[in-house]
């Protein structure tokens, strides 16, 4: 089975490192929950710096190895190296109709490597 259509924009983006196709696959209402901050954040505009933090800290390292979809949803398996530290985790994407993501839910483990991935996101996003 071939990617929806939102996960393959979202392979191109994330393969790219380039964050400007972020405007039209993120709803406006995007909710977007992160393993380092307990309460989603809600809207485009922090989605956006969160995910484009995201592709410069994991998108050197980061690649997709197994996928699930159905019809809105599908969950992503990732792996990525940080400072030596093995990272694995999932993204999880819902779309709506139009085919705009309105969840993007990040897991990560070991807690060593969500420690560090933590530490680098902080320093990105307050660069």
């Amino acid at each position: 089975m071939d990617a929806p259509g939102p996960v393959a924009r979202w392979h191109a983006i994330a393969e790219a490192r380039d964050p400007a196709g972020l405007d039209d696959l993120l709803a406006d209402d995007v909710f977007f929950r992160s393993p380092a901050v307990h309460t989603p954040q809600l809207g485009k505009q922090l989605t956006t710096a969160y995910l484009t933090a995201a592709m410069t800290v994991l998108g050197p390292s980061l690649r997709y190895v197994r996928e699930w979809y159905d019809e809105r949803s599908a969950v992503l398996e990732f792996e990525a190296e940080l400072d030596g530290l093995s990272v694995h985790g999932i993204d999880m994407l819902v779309w709506g109709d139009d085919g705009r993501l309105i969840e993007f839910t990040v897991m990560v483990r070991p807690m060593k490597g969500l420690q560090k991935l933590i530490e680098l996101m902080v320093a990105e996003l307050t660069r």
